[in-house]
């Protein structure tokens, strides 16, 4: 039978996936990487070989499979902004319950039995208790997280009667950029708060707002768990490495067990990168839960996994100097956008 070595990562080129790549290469894996690129970019893609591709489009996902011999699927390609999606549900449906079963029915036919999934905190909706365990009751508030709960299922459901074994990691808040500078969050419509924050720190935008100032939380603002993406990256690495020992299927949440409120991340942004913004009180949006804290108890236990960013400071230092080089690269382009016109004219 051939040695089958070959990693899929669906999603690959954008921002949380990119990173996870960049690991899986460093660490030898052969990576194949399937991406519409309709959010994430080309150039993120830094390890193995990009194929340009829709999970609607089972036709060509089919071929993929059967061009390549994969024995791991990791599945981060969906869309997961959770205002958006209480707007505009069919789509969220479509693109994330939808497309997991297409990937999950082209798994099974490939005899791919192992796989990774990107879920998320969303799916507890509003936690009765703080930090949340993976035992807590799903209940989600929008339907991001409910399109993300209904993935998890079908994991299940195929895992009880086939020899499918899956790790599901359920994603708190992730911020921040690879250290070194290669990767980090490259879409323009932001909605990351930490992210938004350092935009307006550098002036990116006029003004950053507050939705919400009426949760039941100390300043009235709301709570999360916010993970630095490299620490959420190696989570990825290490449930791979765990599949392939033989490890049973797991849902493991991803976090640092320790909440921070939206005033407080935008008092250290505006601290740390020692420049005031005009901040605007709004109302809530529709779907946002008050506060929502990791319990990371299984995933350190059963993994081994310990993360190396764990300090909101250091995830938002991350965030500044990469938008800073962004900045910096963006003003060079036009500057040498614009003397190539001069001189041609």
């Amino acid at each position: 039978m051939m040695d089958r070595k070959k990693v899929l990562v669906t999603g690959g080129a954008g921002y949380i996936g990119s990173h996870v790549v960049q690991q899986l290469g460093e660490a030898g894996y052969d990576v194949v990487v399937y991406d519409n690129c309709s959010t994430g970019s080309p150039t993120a893609v830094l390890y193995g070989e990009l194929i340009r591709g829709d999970l609607a489009d089972i036709d060509k996902l089919y071929q993929v499979f059967a061009q390549h011999h994969f024995d791991t699927v990791l599945h981060f390609a969906a869309s997961l902004i959770a205002p958006e999606s209480v707007s505009r549900p069919l789509e969220y449906y479509a693109n994330n319950t939808r497309n997991t079963l297409n990937l999950l029915r082209c798994c099974s036919a490939m005899g791919v039995n192992q796989l990774i999934f990107s879920s998320t905190a969303a799916v507890y909706g509003e936690p009765k208790e703080n930090p949340v365990r993976e035992t807590a009751e799903t209940a989600p508030i929008n339907p991001y997280g409910r399109s993300k709960l209904m993935s998890e299922w079908l994991l299940r459901d195929q895992g009880a009667i086939s020899s499918l074994r899956y790790v599901i990691l359920r994603y708190f808040n992730v911020a921040g950029a690879d250290p070194r500078g290669n990767l980090g969050s490259m879409v323009e419509d932001a909605t990351q708060l930490i992210r938004l924050a350092c935009d307006a720190a550098l002036r990116r935008r006029s003004k950053l707002n507050i939705f919400g100032t009426d949760f039941p939380t100390p300043d009235g603002t709301a709570i999360r768990d916010y993970i630095h993406v490299e620490d959420l990256a190696s989570a990825h690495v290490a449930a791979l490495r765990y599949l392939k020992q033989g490890g049973e299927s797991q849902v493991l949440n991803c976090g640092y067990g320790r909440g921070h409120s939206v005033q407080q991340v935008i008092d250290r942004v505006r601290a740390i990168a020692q420049v005031d913004f005009p901040v605007i009180k709004t109302d809530r949006r529709p779907g946002d839960p008050a506060s929502v804290v990791a319990c990371a108890d299984r995933i350190q236990s059963i993994l081994g996994w310990r993360p190396l960013y764990d300090d909101l400071d250091t995830i938002i230092r991350s965030t500044l100097e990469w938008e800073m080089r962004r900045k910096t690269e963006s003003l060079n382009q036009q500057r040498s956008l614009s003397l190539a016109m001069s001189a041609a004219s």
